[in-house]
Formats: C-alpha cells, sequence, structure tokens
C-alpha cells in the first residue's frame, strides 16, 4: 500500500502551488512554479483516483454490518479488490522521479560502425525510421548536418526533434544498432552483419550550460550539399570546436549567423549530456542499469532481414514485424523499454 502521508504532502505541495499562481507570482518565479504544477498535475490525478477507491472501499466494507446490503457491498467490494492493484501500479509510477529532461526536444547523431558502405546504408535507414517514427508522433524533424556518400548512405547524420515528450520516448535509443541482410552491394547473396550507432541528447537551454567564449573556436567554411550538388558559394558553413573537450559541432544552412546559434545548441547539448552522464554514472556506481540511454558502445538492438526479426538484447525483446518498425512503427519497442525502465526503478525504491 503507498504511504498516505506521502500523498498528502503531494495533494498539499499542489494545492499550495495553484493558490500561489492564482494570487499572481512574481514574473520572476511564475514559470517555475507553473513546470511544477504541471509536473504534479497528473500525479495528483492518480492520488486522487486511489483515494477515491479506497474511500469506496471503506464505504462497502462499512455496508457489510447491514444483512439488507450485504450482498451488494460484497459484490462492490470485489471489484474494487479487483481493480486496486493497477490503480496502485499506476500511481506508483506516477510517483517515480521523473527525468528532468524528458519534456525536452532532441538532437539525435547517426553514424555508420562497423560494416562499411552497408553500415552507411543501415545508418539512412536509421534516421528514414527516426523521421516516420516523428510524423506518426507529430513531431518536427529537422536535419542539422547531413553528409551522405555517393550510393546514398549516410555518413553522419545530426537532427533536432521538437515535440510533446520527444526525449523521453526517444532518450532509450542510444546505442550500436545492428543490422543482418544481404547487401545490396553484395553479388553472391550472403548475409551480413554491420552496424551504426545512434546518439540521443536532450536539447540544452542556455541556463543549463555556460560555455566561456575563451573556450571554443569557432571556424567558417564552404558549405556544400550531399554528393556535391547545391554547392553555397560563400563561406556560411560554421565549425565550432570546444577546447576543453575536444567535442567539435557543425551546421551548414545559408545563414552564418543561423549556423552559428544551430551549432551552439548542438554544442550545449553535448556538452549537457556529458554531465547527464557523469551524474549517471555517480549514481549507478554500487550497480548496473538494465536499461540504460549513457553507454554510446552498448549493442542494444539486432534487425534481421532474413527472418523478419527485431531483437532489443536489454530487455529481450523480439518482434517478428521489422518492416513495420524499419518503417517508422516504433511505439511497441519504446512502450516496452519505458515499462522496463519503471520496474526497475520500482524494484530500487522499494515501491
Amino acid at each position: 500500500m503507498v504511504p498516505l502521508d506521502t500523498l498528502e504532502q503531494i495533494r498539499s505541495r499542489f494545492q499550495f502551488l495553484e493558490a500561489k499562481m492564482a494570487d499572481g507570482a512574481e514574473a520572476g518565479e511564475i514559470a517555475a512554479l507553473a513546470r511544477e504544477y504541471a509536473e504534479l498535475k497528473p500525479v495528483v490525478a492518480e492520488i486522487e483516483a486511489y483515494r477515491d477507491m479506497l474511500d469506496a472501499q471503506a464505504q462497502a466494507e462499512a455496508m457489510l454490518d447491514d444483512a439488507e446490503m450485504r450482498e451488494l457491498a460484497e459484490e462492490e467490494l470485489a471489484g474494487l479488490k479487483e481493480a486496486l492493484p493497477e490503480l496502485e501500479g499506476r500511481l506508483r509510477v506516477a510517483l517515480l522521479p521523473k527525468d528532468a529532461a524528458d519534456a525536452r526536444p532532441a538532437i539525435i547523431e547517426i553514424r555508420p560502425g562497423t560494416g562499411g558502405e552497408e553500415a552507411a546504408l543501415f545508418a539512412g535507414d536509421l534516421l528514414r525510421m527516426y523521421q516516420r517514427y516523428a510524423e506518426t508522433k507529430g513531431w518536427r524533424f529537422s536535419i542539422i548536418e547531413l553528409a551522405e556518400t555517393e550510393l546514398g548512405g549516410v555518413k553522419e547524420v545530426v537532427a533536432n526533434v521538437a515535440g510533446d515528450g520527444v526525449f523521453a520516448r526517444l532518450k532509450f535509443e542510444s546505442g550500436v544498432h545492428r543490422v543482418q541482410r544481404v547487401p545490396e552491394t553484395e553479388s553472391g547473396g550472403r548475409i551480413h552483419t554491420s552496424a551504426a550507432t545512434v546518439a540521443v541528447l536532450p536539447e540544452a537551454e542556455e541556463v543549463d550550460i555556460d560555455i566561456p567564449t575563451t573556450d571554443i573556436r569557432i571556424d567558417t567554411m564552404r558549405a556544400s550539399g550531399a554528393g556535391g550538388q547545391h554547392v553555397n558559394t560563400t563561406d556560411s558553413a560554421v565549425r565550432i570546436t570546444h577546447i576543453p573537450s575536444g567535442i567539435v559541432v557543425t551546421s551548414s544552412e545559408k545563414s552564418q549567423h543561423q549556423n552559428r546559434a544551430i551549432a551552439m545548441a548542438h554544442l550545449r547539448s553535448k556538452l549537457f549530456d556529458l554531465e547527464r552522464q557523469k551524474a549517471d554514472e555517480e549514481r549507478a556506481a554500487d550497480r548496473k542499469a538494465q536499461v540504460g540511454s549513457g553507454d554510446r558502445s552498448e549493442r542494444i538492438r539486432t534487425y534481421n532481414f532474413p527472418q523478419g526479426r527485431m531483437t532489443d538484447h536489454r530487455i529481450g525483446l523480439t518482434l517478428y514485424k521489422l518492416t513495420e518498425i524499419v518503417g517508422g512503427d516504433l511505439d511497441e519497442v519504446i512502450d516496452a523499454l519505458i515499462a522496463a525502465d519503471q520496474a526497475e526503478k520500482l524494484a530500487e525504491q522499494g515501491l
């Protein structure tokens, strides 16, 4: 049973926030109050539903002493006892500490790994998979940087994905994705294994990361499109090097001013992600997370085309619907990863 005093503390805090905003908070604190209020609102909704069910259960139990009402009370109690575990489960999940970055947009980086041209083609398949998934969710998918091979594969792509709860749903995609299939470049019909890496970073805001101008070097260069097409004759592309970490980011839009802003946003997100990874490692120093989003070298998933099979190795999930998954139907996979992560956190907290 969830401790009622904990629930009451959360309700009291929510009511305080509600009253504070209604009274007219100062401009400097209204944003923070509204953010906390929005985070607590779904939690309080689950608390109210849980308390309503406990009240109904208590009323039904009191009716057991009434001979005329006993049969009705027993029937109602049976239904309440059947429904209560599911409600308690939802409440426990709602009470889990939230990842502050879950509501943020995300930056996706995809690069080919082992496998040569076939790995680059697979990286392109992953790019299209995430583009289609973003379309199904109503998210905005914007390419920041794209370098392609002559055969249409992807040497490197960086994209921004904006919308509701983007990072919460994409953060478990980070890692090594492996493909097993007969490559287009293979004439003998042999199955090859190739790989591509995916990194998903929460988009950082200026207040999250302070980057002194002395820590960066900004270079301008000539931008060009895929395969050398659509060459931009002005030096508008921007490359920013973060000297302390060695991180390099680029942006190749037509406007140099816009490129600086895009590249700086990308750099902030990479540095913000490094800080998050460090904090996660410190918290998890005495255990190994089963469902992680920080280890970029971890082989997380295999796409086996001959068998039409996708396997996520972190949670042992295998689905024989590869065409649909590569076509952007990722909800079943992502829902399973989120559920596994929640179960692990519940176990850690003893909820």
